[in-house]
């Protein structure tokens, strides 16, 4: 969903936030979808913006560090906890890595910003993450903070963060190009020949 924005044919992607029609759209129309690998499409769109869910619950097992330079960044290591028999997993009080169920592709001309669903908020848990630069295609993954004392309970495949869809007034000409493009994917560069 391209508009023609001015003589030089530069396009944006409808800019504002996009609602749940134009993420639909955009979803089950496309030759490369939005978003792929979501558990319930109607459940997930929202209004204004997509439901993700939890498919991996990571533990932090030493530390990370970030520099000046990208040479002088180390992530920390991790260990992935196991969920019982039901898939829920009992986390203490505490900062977890967590990965999504959902492949994220998105265009020159859309970005995105994740907010935690107000329900993990109320339970005294919330979920950090950073811009979702225009360009950026993988499986993100975010921090888990459960700031309540007596610890959280959560399902795997529950939906805990809402990404809203921002188009950009006009295309970048160069992506997100770093070091996490194409995270937990098997293959990717789906244009690959």
């Amino acid at each position: 969903m391209t508009t023609v924005l001015d003589e030089t044919e530069r396009t944006g992607a409808a800019p504002g936030v996009w609602s749940r029609d134009l993420l639909r759209a955009a979803i089950e129309k496309a030759d490369r979808p939005l978003i792929s690998g979501w558990r319930d499409l109607d459940l997930q769109l929202q209004p204004n913006g997509f439901d993700l869910t939890v498919r991996e619950i990571y533990a932090f097992i030493s530390d990370g560090q970030i520099g000046v330079s990208a040479d002088d960044r180390s992530l920390p290591a991790l260990s992935p906890l196991m969920s019982d028999e039901t898939e829920w997993f009992t986390l203490s009080p505490g900062a977890y890595h967590i990965v999504y169920n959902e492949i994220v592709d998105l265009p020159p001309g859309l970005m995105a910003l994740g907010r935690p669903r107000s329900s993990l908020g109320r339970s005294g848990v919330t979920i950090h993450t950073a811009v979702w630069d225009a360009g950026y295609r993988g499986r993100s993954t975010s921090l888990l903070s459960i700031l309540n004392p007596h610890g959280f309970r959560l399902q795997r495949h529950a939906r805990v963060m809402q990404l809203v869809f921002l188009g950009l007034a006009v295309e970048t000409t160069s992506g997100y190009a770093g070091r996490y493009q194409g995270e937990n994917l098997l293959d990717p560069n789906p244009d690959a020949a």
